[in-house]
């Protein structure tokens, strides 16, 4: 007997303040246990119960995939989550005139594709990168900005849309910070995180997209996930 319940709005309030303080805790079950030994699970989830034949009650938690979405590239065409389905996938937020952060991560995003290309040509590796200050940030500007930092546009895609549906996408689907904010450098508060999604848009990390350190173990990290079934 299978009995599903569902994550109320407390607990998801709960997570998402634990998760903007940027202290992430990962949640495995039995299920994500035997898929993978190593990384984490998180993001919204539902809890189904199990009754075995012997009358034992087990619980298994399945994390869901991040919410859907379609937005403009760099080349004006419509991009959604599906183009994402059986890839791993690396996932930042930034805009092209911003002074503090957003060059360093970009770097270190162009910095992991060059790595991968070399040491894990076959790997199925992809990059994505929201623009939060999509206003500005159209797909002429960001076509710009990709080539200047050497992007692959074969596997990195730039994306603007409405602002109001990125800071929506990065708040509740990523659990991560972008919000507009005249006392942020460039007028916009945003996270340094860049997340790793499995195969199936699962996220499976965070990492700091300032620090060499944090982005070699995601490179790690995603050649774990490439060996998952």
């Amino acid at each position: 007997m299978k009995r599903r319940l569902k994550n109320i709005k407390t607990i998801k309030a709960a997570r998402l303040a634990l998760l903007c303080c940027l202290t992430f805790v990962g949640c495995t079950d039995k299920k994500a246990s035997e898929r993978s030994n190593s990384l984490p699970y998180f993001g919204e989830f539902d809890i189904e119960l199990t009754t075995g034949a012997d009358g034992t009650a087990q619980a298994d938690t399945n994390y869901y995939p991040i919410p859907k979405f379609s937005f403009l590239n760099q080349d004006s065409l419509w991009i959604t989550q599906k183009d994402y389905e059986g890839y791993i996938t690396l996932v930042d937020f930034f805009f092209t005139d911003c002074p503090s952060i957003c060059p360093v991560m970009s770097a270190q995003m162009a910095r992991l594709q060059t790595k991968f290309s070399l040491e894990h040509p076959d790997l199925p590796i992809r990059f994505l990168s929201f623009s939060v200050k999509p206003e500005t940030d159209t797909p002429d500007k960001l076509k710009r900005y990709a080539t200047g930092i050497g992007a692959d546009l074969s596997r990195w895609n730039f994306l603007t849309g409405k602002p109001q549906d990125i800071y929506d996408l990065a708040q509740e689907g990523f659990l991560l910070t972008a919000f507009p904010s005249d006392t942020a450098a460039g007028g916009i508060f945003h996270t340094d995180k860049v997340t790793l999604l499995d195969r199936t848009l699962r996220m499976r990390g965070y990492y700091d997209g300032t620090s060499t350190k944090s982005m070699d173990q995601l490179f790690t990290d995603a050649i774990t996930l490439s060996k998952e079934p």
